[in-house]
């Protein structure tokens, strides 16, 4: 379904029943009934004579369009509210990531226009047990370290709260926050020296949470890969479209999506309802941000005119080894060259297969051991740094292993090495 912007509405009111908005077309004489609670929780259109409220100020009107229309699309179920400027929505695909439980999006914030709004719409998204916060303007985060509503700390042998353990907490935080500022090559050093005390600290992860290397990414990074056999963002996109097409999907995530390539590239095919780019790393999710404000076709609201998507995109802070998705929710999946920046592989991949519908895609590409000697050059803390950043592949066979390991049938599992070290995996779940 595709929605009419307000520029081409001369009249837009809300019913007095819940949830259904009215629009009408210049070309039409009827009223056109916007429903966002359907049995399938998506957004139809109906045409019918319909009361309206013409004291209703407009801009609240379209403002509450607006929230329609952002969470009516994604297949979203709108739930009552005593208050009528906050609205609830149970997202069909975004779950929490410990618990695995579906999330209620609450927003209660101003919507401002298209993917290109200074602000966006503020949301919290809910379990039972835990609570995340975001921006439809920037991302979601659903990191498992998000605001819980439960307990934050182990209780001690005698069932109360460790304060010590609370201000421990307090104090990696901060010292998280700062890393940035630390000079690469001295960060496993600290760790090791226990001055950088926090246990959740892996150097793969370390590299790309830099801002310098976000801003690098497809400033020549990236481009650097066709070393390899990458043949290039263009060439590769159509390796994934290609792929996708036959099982038409609704939703398709783009994890480890770092500054978007991938991701802007899904959205703006106009094939997919739903594109949800993820990453772990906050540098690089601002700047796919910033790319997508920049971008003209993502950054206008969806028309009929050919120059805008239709296609919902969302950004998510996550960790691929606790996705924060519902299970069998997801119809494909791409990760680009991210494979060997995963910590724990056996995690991710069974996450990967886990999020998946029966029938639904993987496609991932990664790099052999081999693009990797160059590295074995270096000497003393370099050396250890980039050796801890990466996952080594050996083989071919190493890598079907991992993927049917994960659970994938090893007749739907496809491997192949383009030029010298580029690895592509097709992966079908059962």
């Amino acid at each position: 379904m595709r929605l009419v912007t307000s520029a081409l509405l001369t009249y837009i009111a809300l019913t007095p029943a819940a949830n259904c908005f009215v629009l009408q077309v210049p070309s039409s004489k009827s009223p056109f009934v916007l429903n966002v609670a359907n049995d399938e929780g998506s957004a139809v259109v109906e045409k019918g004579d319909v009361e309206t409220d013409e004291t209703m100020d407009e801009l609240e009107l379209k403002r509450r369009l607006q929230k329609a229309a952002l969470f009516g699309l994604i297949g979203t179920k709108p739930s009552s509210s005593e208050d009528p400027s906050i609205e609830i929505n149970a997202d069909a695909v975004l779950a929490d990531p410990v618990t695995k439980e579906p999330l209620t999006i609450t927003t209660t914030g101003t919507i401002l226009g298209g993917q290109s709004s200074t602000s966006g719409v503020r949301v919290e998204l809910s379990s039972s047990q835990n609570k995340y916060s975001g921006s439809t303007d920037s991302y979601f985060n659903l990191l498992r370290s998000g605001t819980t509503t439960g307990e934050t700390t182990k209780p001690t042998e005698d069932g109360e709260k460790d304060e010590n353990a609370d201000e421990g907490n307090t104090q990696n935080e901060i010292l998280n926050s700062l890393r940035v500022f630390i000079p690469p090559q001295l960060r496993p050093v600290l760790s090791r020296a226990n001055i950088l005390k926090d246990d959740s600290y892996i150097p793969m992860r370390d590299l790309f949470t830099s801002p310098s290397v976000s801003f690098a990414y497809e400033r020549g990074w990236r481009q650097g890969f066709s070393a390899a056999g990458f043949p290039g963002a263009d060439a590769e996109y159509e390796m994934v479209k290609d792929y996708f097409a036959p099982i038409s999907p609704s939703t398709v995530v783009d994890m480890s999506c770092a500054t978007g390539l991938f991701t802007r590239r899904l959205a703006k095919g106009n094939d997919y309802d739903r594109v949800i780019g993820c990453d772990y790393s906050d540098a690089m999710l601002g700047e796919a941000r910033n790319r997508i404000r920049s971008d003209p076709v993502l950054s206008s609201p969806s028309t009929n005119n050919d120059s805008t998507t239709k296609t919902r995109l969302d950004l998510v802070r996550c960790d691929v080894g606790d996705i924060p998705m519902v299970s069998d929710s997801v119809d494909a999946l791409h990760a680009g060259a991210a494979m060997h920046c995963w910590p724990d592989l056996d995690a991710a991949l069974s996450e990967i297969h886990r999020v998946l519908k029966p029938g639904g895609r993987f496609f991932a590409t990664t790099f052999l051991s081999s693009y990797f000697s160059g590295l074995q050059s270096l000497e003393g803390e370099d050396a250890i740094q980039q050796m801890q950043a990466f996952q080594y592949f050996e083989s071919v066979e190493k890598l079907e292993d991992l993927v049917v390991k994960a659970g994938f049938d090893k007749e739907k599992v496809q491997i192949e090495v383009l030029g010298t070290s580029c690895v592509v995996i097709r992966a079908e779940k059962n």
